[in-house]
């Protein structure tokens, strides 16, 4: 009993011994977490200088910064790593990272899915910020785009995250990629308007509403007959931001409903005819006495 006291009480004095051997090795590997920490900050700022002086696209300096950023952490995190463990040479830590390469890409491969997609958008560039998108059912305004995540603010306000890799393997409709954007407004007239005369007052009126491009030019389209209307497509352009195509579109309405009004164009409600007939007067009923004739 005497010698298993004596043998714990030797383990624990190596114990002791060897946390206070590697201590300063600790306690120097804080202080280098705490210069890289400065360090990383620094760069980030040196590489978003740079980026402004070098690179035109904003995607482009935003991938470079974030890259500084981390590759900076990085090698400051390997470097305390000797220091805490001068023993744990720098060919140790790669065949360590190699072996736990497999267990950390099964652990985290959303996060290396996202990150690798974040790089890809960034350098092939499909948006920028301040575009306005459609992914999936979420539709605003691109806030940020890094390396892990692409943010858009909605319409009310709102701010979603959308992780990289959805938005990379998704259909995304980019609102403000063109200089213009066409809107399509149905409007019925009456059966017994002249319709050559109804569209030439049409397009002249859409041409003067405030919002409306002059290029590519307004049309109107006969689109078909209705119940009780011939349906036509207004056609026009404008600037492509949500708010811009919301307000036009609001002028566009109000100034038609005007100019038909003034030029006499009815606009009508829908109409259902309804036709009744007196069976015993068309003669598409049996007589009375069929009825016993046929028993």
């Amino acid at each position: 009993m005497t010698a298993l006291l004596q043998e714990i009480k030797l383990s624990l004095l190596k114990l002791t011994g060897s946390v206070i051997e590697s201590l300063p090795g600790i306690m120097f590997a804080i202080v280098i977490l705490l210069i890289t920490r400065y360090i990383a900050n620094f760069t980030k700022r040196l590489a978003t200088a740079t980026g402004r002086r070098v690179l035109k696209s904003h995607s482009l300096r935003s991938l470079l910064t974030q890259i500084s950023y981390v590759a900076t952490w990085v090698a400051g995190i390997l470097f305390a790593c000797v220091m805490a463990f001068p023993d744990l040479g720098l060919g140790d830590i790669v065949g360590l990272l190699g072996l736990g390469s497999v267990a950390i890409g099964f652990a985290f491969q959303d996060i290396f899915k996202n990150f690798l997609a974040g790089i890809l958008l960034l350098l092939n560039e499909p948006f920028r910020l301040g575009d306005q998108i459609i992914v999936n059912e979420y539709e605003g305004t691109i806030e940020d785009i890094t390396i892990r995540s692409t943010q858009i603010k909605t319409y009310q306000g709102e701010r979603v995250v959308i992780p990289n890799s959805i938005v990379f393997t998704s259909p995304v409709q980019v609102l403000t990629a063109m200089p213009h954007r066409r809107t399509d407004l149905a409007l019925g007239i009456d059966y017994n308007t002249p319709l050559t005369k109804a569209i030439d007052i049409l397009v002249k009126t859409v041409a003067t509403v405030p919002g409306v491009l002059a290029a590519p030019l307004p049309e109107v389209d006969a689109v078909g007959f209705g119940d009780s209307s011939i349906d036509l497509m207004i056609r026009y352009w404008t600037l492509p931001q949500k708010v811009e195509v919301r307000q036009t579109k609001t002028r566009v309405i109000i100034a038609l409903k005007t100019a038909c009004e003034q030029a006499e164009i009815p606009i009508p409600y829908p109409i259902r005819t309804l036709y009744y007939y007196n069976n015993g007067q068309e003669g598409d009923r049996f007589p009375t006495s069929a009825g016993s004739d046929l028993g």
